[in-house]
Parts: structure tokens; sequence; C-alpha cells
């Protein structure tokens, strides 16, 4: 009697499997760097910096979660709730300062509040008033910040409270009225609560986005993890104390998930697909709703917009010309190449978890959700989990090479293009794959039998059936994670090879040196071609607001 031969796993749980651990690499390299020994920057640095670097991440998590908050559950609400003049077009527009990068605005808003700005001159000259005569308020400090940061991510959560409120149905409204609870009443007692599962997803990518900067607290000297790891890298030269930042900063990263994971728990809501009826608000309530969400739009993205022109074609960057065309071109290679591996890893990952099933199938499911987990960190994280790794590989390769063939060919991953790629796919794959998997989704699973029944394997399957079906995923997955690597800064800052600078570079380093209106028109650049998303997001938001 013959035994049954063991199933063997599928090549497509092989890749899977492969891609999974390259992916997780730099974050376990990271979460071990809690095992190093403390040496002697390590010590300096929790005897005089690591305190302040805790208090001030802190506040500005916790503000920026207040600011986002405040402004995106707001208009959410009234776009969702009533119909005012305007409502077409604010639906649209509130998404649009999502194509402003937080150290663009910081750039803008600095030229035109600081003491030489045209806001505080124009005062100067109304009033008569000297230097010294009147009070200002800093843009460049730990409030400033929060405020830019809710202004350009406040759509995140504006997008999921908005997808929350939608749900709800008119049983749901009715009988909370039926029950004797008013306008206000109902917000907090049923809208809300409803939505909370929502609200604080949203609010958590604004807080990880937030961790997750280098430009804008770098620009404005506030110390921060994204601040400690670069200095403790680059200025103290110190790479293990560089990562034991990065692990401590992990840290926050899993609160934040603990926190938007449990705010969800086991609750579902069920009710019927009849929507709840939109109130009609005329005359003085009406504009001023227009106003409560017009005010975020202006201050989020078209005056600082209207600033960055005005500075670009005014004195704008001294190198446009050749060089600024090579900037450009860096980004533009970077940023496709980028979009081309996590559009084909995604792919790839999406259909073997969709092809899995059995005993197997948890395991493909972990592992897609192991491959996800990199958008959750920050840039600097992620670059200091790939240098180290590298660095030692690229060393270990030279050593061999030189004693077994006499050969020295020095480091060849370090600081090279191929290194910078794999970190910015290890920070945004979890973008595409989820983009992918949506796709996946929306295709019947009779398609993939009838596909057999026909003789087609997985990988035939998968050619002359799924894409033709999955090119719009595709291509939005490819898009999204394109325009996220145009505006990504401190990956890019920290692992570009020499003489390859990005657009996000060069802005940041002409706005550290002070030349605002130089960077400006780098900025424009990158805030243009964040709009292309936006553009696509904005007409998904209207057709699902038709239907």
């Amino acid at each position: 009697m013959l035994l049954p031969s063991r199933r063997r796993l599928h090549p497509l749980t092989l890749a899977t499997l492969a891609m999974a651990l390259l992916i997780a690499v730099p974050v376990l390299v990271v979460a071990s760097a809690v095992l190093l020994p403390a040496g002697e920057t390590w010590r300096h640095l929790i005897d005089t910096v690591l305190a302040e670097y805790v208090l001030n991440t802190i506040w500005l998590l916790l503000g920026v979660a207040a600011g986002v908050l405040l402004l995106g559950v707001t208009t959410a609400w009234l776009v969702s709730t009533y119909r005012f003049p305007g409502h077409a077009m604010m639906e649209w527009a509130l998404v649009l300062p999502m194509a402003m990068p937080a150290y663009v605005i910081a750039y803008a808003y600095t030229d035109a509040l600081q003491f030489a700005g045209p806001v505080q001159g124009w005062l100067r000259e109304l009033t008569g008033w000297k230097a010294r005569d009147y009070w200002f308020p800093d843009i460049r400090s730990l409030g400033g910040a929060i405020a830019l940061f809710s202004l350009v991510l406040y759509p995140y959560v504006y997008l999921t409270a908005r997808a929350a409120f939608l749900q709800q149905t008119q049983n749901t409204i009715e009988a909370a009225r039926l029950l004797g609870h008013g306008t206000w009443s109902r917000l907090w007692r049923v809208v809300l609560p409803l939505a909370r599962p929502g609200i604080v997803a949203g609010t958590a990518l604004a807080m990880m986005e937030t961790l997750a900067d280098f430009g804008t607290v770098a620009y404005f000297a506030i110390p921060t993890f994204s601040t400690g790891i670069y200095r403790a890298w680059f200025s103290l030269g110190d790479k293990n104390a560089a990562a034991q930042l990065s692990a401590c900063m992990l840290l926050f990263v899993a609160a934040i998930l603990l926190v938007e994971r449990a705010s969800r728990g086991r609750a579902q809501v069920y009710g019927n697909q009849r929507r709840a009826a939109a109130w009609t608000l005329g005359g003085t309530r009406g504009w001023l709703a227009l106003a409560v969400c017009a005010v975020p739009v202006l201050l989020g993205f078209l005056v600082p917009a209207l600033m960055l022109c005005r500075m670009a074609f005014t004195d704008g960057d001294a190198q446009f010309g050749p060089r600024f065309v090579g900037l450009v071109r860096n980004s533009f290679l970077l940023a496709s190449a980028t979009a081309l591996a996590a559009v084909l890893v995604a792919l790839a990952i999406g259909y073997a978890g969709r092809a899995a099933n059995g005993r197997r199938g948890w395991l493909v499911r972990g592992l897609t959700r192991l491959c996800g987990m990199g958008y959750a960190l920050p840039g600097s994280v992620i670059a200091v989990g790939v240098l180290v790794p590298v660095a030692r590989f690229d060393n270990a390769l030279s050593a061999w090479l030189q004693q077994q063939f006499g050969l020295s060919v020095g480091l060849l991953l370090t600081g090279g293009i191929a290194a910078l790629v794999y970190a910015l796919l290890v920070r945004f794959l979890g973008v595409a794959l989820q983009t992918v998997n949506a796709g996946l989704g929306k295709i019947t699973p009779s398609m993939d039998a009838a596909a057999h029944s026909l003789g087609h394997g997985p990988g035939a399957t998968l050619r002359r059936v799924h894409f033709p079906m999955l090119r719009g995923s595709l291509l939005t997955a490819a898009l999204i994670v394109f325009v996220d690597v145009m505006k990504e800064l401190p990956a890019t800052f920290v692992m570009r090879p020499f003489n390859f600078d990005t657009l996000a570079v060069q802005a940041y380093n002409l706005a550290a040196d002070e030349r605002l209106t130089e960077a400006a028109t780098a900025s424009l650049v990158i805030v243009a071609v964040g709009l292309l998303p936006v553009i696509v997001l904005s007409r998904t938001i209207r057709r699902e607001a038709q239907r």
C-alpha cells in the first residue's frame, strides 16, 4: 500500500513566502535593535534628548489627532447629511489638500508668515508698528507643525468618516427620532458611535503619516524621533543608536495600530440599503455650512498653492535648466521603477492569496498582511532597516571576493538605486496590495473555475482572465505609488546615491538654506504631480455619491 505523498507548496505560495520575508527584513532588523548593547551614543541620547523626542512626538500626535478629527468629521458630516450651496463642489474639493505634502505647505506658510514675509510686512504698513511693538505667532513651532499637519492630513478622516456616514440607513435615523433624539443628540448618540471605526481608522492613518514625516519637523527644528534617527546616523555616525531609536519609534506605530484595531472590535452594523435622506440647508445656514467646508480647502490647498506659484514665477529656482531637468528625470525614474515593482509584487502576492485554499490559506493570508505592514512604518525607520543588512551583505561579499579572487569591488548595493527602490517598495507595497486585492475581490470565483475547467493553470488564468479585468486597479495602484514616491522624503534623503537628488530632496535642501522662493519651483512640480491621484479619487467620490 502506497502512502499518499505530502502536498508540496505551490510555486505561487513559495514566491509569496520569499517576497514576504524580503519585505519583512527591514522591520525585523529594526525590532532586533533592542538586543544590541547600549553604546556611548545611546547612553548620551538617553541622558540628553530621548525624553524630549518622546514628549514632542506624543504632543505632535495628540495635536494632529485632535485637528484632523475636528476638520475631517465636521466636513464629512456636513457633506453627507445636508445639501447646501456648493455642496457638489465641496464633495471633491475637500480631498485636494492630499496633494500638498506637509513639508511643502510648511515652506509656503513660512515664507508668507515670517517677519520679512508679506503678511507681517502688510501688518506693519497698516499699523505703523515696529519690530518689537507687536506679537505674532511663530509658524516654526510645535503648534505651527500641528496646524499644518492637520490641514493636509484631515482628508484621511474626511474620506473614512464620509463613507461611514453614507452607510448609515434611514431606519436607524428614524428610530432615533422616534425615541425623541434631536439633531445634536442623534449625532452624538447614534451617528458618531456607528461611524467610530471608520473615523478612528482615518485618524490612525493621519497619525502614522505625522510620525513618518521628516521634512516638516526638521525644517521647523522640532526634535522628534525622525530627526533623531537622522542625527544619530549621519551627525553622530552611530548606526546602532539610529537602529535603537527606530526600535523605540516602532512602539508608537504598534500603539497606533493596536488602538485602531481595538476600536473596530467585533461589532457589525446591519440595515437595509436605503440611505438616510439628506436635509436641505438654505439661507444663512447653507452659506455657513459652505464656509465651514471651504476654510480647510482654502488654507490647506488654494492659499499655499497660490503662494508657491507667486514664489516660483517671481524668484524661482536659479538652477532651473539642465540640472532641474535632471532632478525631474531622477524623480520620475525612481517613482516609475518603484511603481512597476510594487504592482508586479502586489499582483503576485494578491493572486497567490486568492488561489490559496485549505490548510495553507492561513499562511498566505498571514504573509499578505506581513507584506503590507511597511506602509505603517516611517521612511526613516525603513531606511535604517534596509541600510544595516545591505551594508553587511556588501561588506561580506566584498571580503569574500577579495579573499577568493583578489577582486576589490567595493560596495555594490549600498548607496545605489537598487537599495533605494527596495526601501521604497517596502514602504509603499501595502498601498498597491490593498488596491489590487480590492480589484481581485470584484472578480467572481466562477471565472477561476471556468478557466480551470478549460485546462488553464494558475499562471494562464492570471494572464488570460484576471489581468485584462484588473487593468484599472493596476493602473490605479501604480499611480498612487508613483505619486507617493514623488512626495517621499525621509528614505530618499537618507539612502539616495551620490549626485542623485530628486525634487523632494532639492526642495528640502533649498528650504534648509532659507532659500524658500527657490524651493517653490520643485515644490510646485511635486504638488502638480500629486493632483493626479486626487483627481481620480474625486471622480470616484462623485460617482459613488450619484448612486
